[in-house]
């Protein structure tokens, strides 16, 4: 059977230097996409998880295994904050998927433990609905599209991504922006608001986003 998972971005927009590392801000400049029905909604356990789905009107329960990426020592500081402290240990992190000079969660491990969760979905499940991380929508892409861990930090995430699990196999597609409609449009989709990023490879992420 077919699964459709479509997650959606709550991740605030680049604040470059002053970019907090972790669970802050809100989510960034918004643009309306068709958000198609759903059977089941989720949300990482974050508060900017939790204010994304209040604000988009969205009953999610909380998903422990969708949690961010952990920070660890890092968590509430500025990217500048870090650089200036701990310039090598920010350098290594951000190249090395197993690094985690922070005493929290390395990217390899964000990656393994998003992939357990998308390989543990009933083929009943449907679609469903999650509010998530950048940082786990960009471990669920290095999944479905079978690329290295190292991938990770080049690759920008759209504000709506579609995962459909097919005959074992994932596909990966951006949501589209959508002509305004009313919530609750004949064909069962809603509108939300959310940032809007292309899917691409780019080169390495260099703010406390991921």
């Amino acid at each position: 059977m077919t699964v459709r998972l479509t997650m959606l971005c709550a991740s605030a927009a680049d604040g470059g230097q002053d970019r907090l590392f972790g669970d802050c801000g809100s989510p960034g400049t918004p643009v309306t996409v068709a958000l198609p029905p759903y059977a089941v909604a989720l949300r990482a356990p974050s508060a900017r998880c939790a204010r994304t789905a209040r604000a988009l009107g969205v009953d999610a329960t909380p998903e422990h295994a969708l949690r961010g990426l952990d920070h660890g020592a890092w968590e509430g500081r500025t990217l500048a904050d870090v650089a200036a402290e701990d310039p090598y240990g920010l350098s290594v992190w951000l190249t090395d998927p197993d690094a985690a000079p922070h005493g929290g969660e390395t990217v390899r491990r964000l990656c393994r433990r998003t992939a357990d969760w998308l390989g543990a979905l009933p083929a009943g499940t449907g679609a469903v609905l999650a509010v998530v991380e950048e940082s786990v929508v960009r471990a669920a892409l290095v999944h479905a599209l079978s690329l290295p861990v190292r991938s990770f930090r080049y690759l920008d995430v759209p504000s709506a991504l579609t995962l459909t699990l097919r005959d074992g196999r994932w596909s990966a597609r951006p949501a589209a922006p959508a002509a305004p409609r009313h919530r609750g449009a004949a064909d069962g989709s809603v509108l939300v608001a959310a940032p809007a990023v292309p899917v691409t490879r780019r080169h390495p992420c260099l703010t406390g986003r991921p």
